[in-house]
Order: structure tokens, then sequence, then C-alpha cells
């Protein structure tokens, strides 16, 4: 069973990105924008790792890790990783005193974040998820494998992919896509680009059940995400 990582953060956008990219780590994302609910849920079921923004309304990020740390409770050791856009010194300091284990300042690379998280519950012995599915591609060769599985691709899907790849986390346009497409292979045609995608997914299905490898971005086009 993938491990719990709770994201205590009150700006939904950031909030729902990072959860993107736990769950492409292997982990399992629980969303909380309140301090004082976010505390409440640990107590009841403690998470593996606390990824935690200082600056929350009611209880805040530095209220939270004290509340944590204090009087021994089971969920005393609990591992934070804090988040904050005030850079000061003093800022750091406070977090680290409150008892964070690492500390994270705004804006940060997501990947960041995972290699961040991986290395703290390793120490902690509570070691890492399952590694995400790993793509390679052989572009001479026009080959792509999943975890070492093959994926069946048309000359078009495999230059989609590919374009996806090169850039994960980059939200490429419908057209962007096409474009690459019809640059590396004959089968390429206008309004193709969502059917392509669409046997892309079942591919990697295949190959990778339950991976969510190519996401939607609503008015914008599609983003890799492994």
């Amino acid at each position: 069973m993938s491990q719990t990582i709770m994201i205590v953060e009150d700006e939904p956008e950031l909030a729902a990105l990072v959860a993107d990219y736990a769950r492409a780590a292997g982990y399992r994302p629980a969303l909380f924008g309140d301090g004082a609910e976010a505390l409440a849920a640990i107590r009841a079921a403690p998470p593996a790792l606390v990824v935690l923004d200082l600056m929350l309304p009611g209880l805040d990020g530095l209220a939270l890790c004290r509340a944590l740390r204090a009087g021994g409770t089971p969920d005393s050791t609990l591992p934070v990783i804090m988040v904050t856009a005030r850079v000061e010194e003093i800022d750091r300091l406070l977090g680290l005193e409150a008892g964070a284990d690492d500390y994270l300042c705004k804006p940060f690379s997501p990947r960041e974040l995972m290699a961040r998280i991986k290395a703290i519950l390793r120490r902690a012995g509570g070691g890492a998820p399952q590694p995400a599915p790993v793509l390679a591609l052989d572009e001479a060769a026009r080959r792509a494998t999943l975890h070492g599985r093959p994926l069946d691709l048309t000359p078009s899907e495999f230059a989609i992919l590919a374009a996806l790849a090169r850039r994960p986390g980059q939200v490429f346009s419908r057209a962007q896509l096409l474009d690459c497409a019809r640059a590396d292979s004959l089968d390429a045609t206008d309004r193709a680009v969502d059917s392509h995608i669409k046997n892309l997914r079942r591919k990697i299905a295949l190959a990778a059940p339950g991976l969510e490898a190519i996401r939607s971005i609503y008015g914008l086009g599609y983003r890799y995400d492994i």
C-alpha cells in the first residue's frame, strides 16, 4: 500500500500541483487547507509525512508543528517539511526550532520536494514507495518501454509521447502536439490529438495499471507527469 503524504496548504492550485507529483512518485496525497482540521486528521490517522505551509488560516504551520512535537504523543516524531513564502532567516530558524525536519521556500520545485520527502522517509526508516514507472524512448528505432514493458505505438503516438516526455510538467497545446506529430509521421491529422492521447493513456495503463501519466489541463492542453 502506498504511503500517505498530508499536504497542508491553503493555495488550492499549489496543493493540487504537489498532490499530482506525489501521486506520480507513488504516494497517496491527502489535502487540507486548514491547520486545525489537519491536526485533527493527523491525530486520528497519522500520515507518513506532512508537507506544511507556514501561513495558514486559524492554526498556522508553526503552531501545528509545535502541537505535534509537544507531549510525546504517537505523532510527535512525524516527519514535517515546512514550506513558506517568507524567506527571512528568522522564519527559517523558527520553523526548524518548532520541530520541522526540513524547510523549503516558495516558489519551489515539486521535484525537489519529492526528493526531500523520499530522503526524509528513508532516514526515518519508512522507506520509499515503489518507484514510479520509468519511460524509455529509443527515438532512432521509434520504440518505447514503460517499466521495461513495450508500448505498441503508432508513429504519431510515439511523436506525441516523446514531445511530452522531453519536458515533464510543461503544458502542451493540441496545436503544438499536432505539429510534433506531423513533423515525425504521416498519420497525423487535424482533430486527431485527443484520439492519440486516448490511445496513449490506454496503452500506458496496460503497461502500468493505475498510472495517470498524461493529464488534461482544462482549456490549455496536456501535461506529462511521470
